[in-house]
C-alpha cells in the first residue's frame, strides 16, 4: 500500500481523570466524517502530564487500554498515544499502538523531563519502538526526546531506512512552543522522513499552559497540515510512499550518514 490516512487530534485535557477523558476522545472519533488508518492523541491524554502518579496510574490490563482496543476495532484504525502507567513498583510513561486486532506495542519514555521532576518518579525506557502500518514504519517518542537528536536519528544501510515517519506525542509548554515547532521540522530533514507531532492545548493543575501547535511535516520539513494553536481540533493527512522514496532517491542523504551504536 502506497497511502496512510492519519489523523491528528489536539485538545485540552481533564487533569488526573481518564473517564472524562476517555469520554472527549469517544466523542470526538465519533464525529470523524473520513476513516483513518491511524488515530494520534498526546501524550498522557487520559490524565495530563502528572508527576504524582500514584492517585491515576492505570495498568496494562486497565481501563483505558481496553477503551484504545475497544476503539481500535470500531474505527478499524490504530489509535496511538501514551499513558501513565504501572508494572510492579514502577511508573512508565507509556506510548501505546493499539491494533484494530486488540494487539499492541509499546514504547517507554526514555528521557525522562528533569526539569518537572519526571525522572524522580517514572522509570526510563532502553530500547527504541518501530511499529509498521500499512508498508510505513514509524518510531514512537514522547515529548523531551524530541531534544535528543541521536535518539530520534533514522539508520540507512544499502538504501534501507530504519523508518519512514515519526510520531512524537507532547504535553508541551507554551513557553518554549518554538523550540517545539523548529526541532520538529529539524528532525523531519534531517531524518528524510515524516513527522507527526500531536501536542495538547489548555493549562494544567500547575497552571502550565500549551498551544498545542500539533503538526504534520514532510520529509522536507514543509507543512502538511497544521492545527491553529489553542484550538481543539481534528486534521487529517493522507502520506505517500511513493513521494518519499522518491525524495529520497532524487536526495540520497542517507546514504552518507554516520553509522553509530547508542550503548
Amino acid at each position: 500500500m502506497q497511502n496512510l490516512n492519519v489523523t491528528i487530534i489536539q485538545s485540552d485535557l481533564v487533569w488526573a481523570n481518564p473517564e472524562k477523558n476517555r469520554a472527549y476522545f469517544t466523542h470526538v472519533m465519533g464525529a470523524l466524517n473520513e476513516p483513518a488508518d491511524l488515530i494520534v492523541l498526546p501524550e498522557m491524554f487520559s490524565t495530563a502530564f502528572n508527576m504524582a502518579p500514584d492517585t491515576c496510574f492505570e495498568t496494562m490490563d486497565g481501563q483505558t487500554v481496553h477503551w484504545m482496543k475497544d476503539t481500535a476495532k470500531s474505527k478499524n484504525a490504530v489509535i496511538a498515544g501514551s499513558l501513565l502507567i504501572k508494572e510492579g513498583q514502577n511508573f512508565f510513561n507509556r506510548f501505546l499502538w493499539v491494533r484494530p486486532d486488540g494487539s499492541l506495542s509499546y514504547y517507554d519514555k526514555r528521557h525522562l523531563f528533569r526539569m518537572a521532576g519526571e525522572n524522580n518518579v517514572f522509570t526510563g525506557g532502553t530500547a527504541k519502538t518501530i511499529v509498521e502500518l500499512n508498508g510505513f514504519r514509524f518510531l514512537l517518542l514522547i515529548c523531551y526526546d524530541l531534544r535528543f537528536p541521536v535518539w530520534s536519528k533514522n539508520l540507512c544501510q544499502e538504501g534501507a531506512y530504519a523508518y519512514d515517519a515519526i510520531i512524537y506525542v507532547a504535553n508541551w509548554p507554551a513557553s518554549r512552543r518554538e523550540h517545539w515547532r523548529t526541532l520538529l521540522a529539524a528532525r523531519a530533514i534531517e531524518n528524510q522522513a515524516y513527522v507527526i507531532g500531536v501536542n495538547r492545548i489548555g493549562k494544567d493543575f500547575n497552571g502550565t499552559a500549551h498551544t498545542g501547535d500539533s503538526i504534520i511535516l514532510s520529509p522536507k520539513g514543509e507543512t502538511l497540515c497544521a492545527i491553529p494553536p489553542d484550538t481543539a481540533q481534528t486534521e487529517s493527512v493522507e502520506l505517500n510512499m511513493l513521494t518519499l522514496t522518491a525524495y529520497r532517491k532524487a536526495f540520497p542523504a542517507g546514504a552518507d550518514w554516520d553509522n553509530f551504536i547508542i550503548c
